[in-house]
């Protein structure tokens, strides 16, 4: 398909027509990425969706606590003295 780079601002777009939108899984963000002389669009996967959610049930099971938590409890002189945090 060819189609007519347009003028946006001080940059440049195309318009994607929706099948082609509905037919890659195109969301709301692309990975834009250059290889030779081509420009690659690919669709970002959505890892982050709910995590809110997930963060809310992790407290209220009571499994949100630090892996490092026994490291944070035995600091030396040097983590309270020569550390600023």
């Amino acid at each position: 398909m060819i189609t007519k780079i347009v003028k946006i601002g001080n940059s440049r777009g195309i318009r994607i027509p929706k099948s082609i939108i509905d037919q890659s899984g195109i969301k709301n963000e692309v990975e834009l990425q250059i290889k030779d002389d081509t420009i690659i669009i690919k669709s970002v996967p959505e890892v982050r969706n709910n995590w809110d959610l997930a963060f809310q049930n992790m407290s209220k099971n009571n499994d949100d606590k630090l892996f490092d938590n026994e490291i944070l409890s035995s600091q030396n002189s040097w983590d309270n003295e020569e550390w600023t945090w």
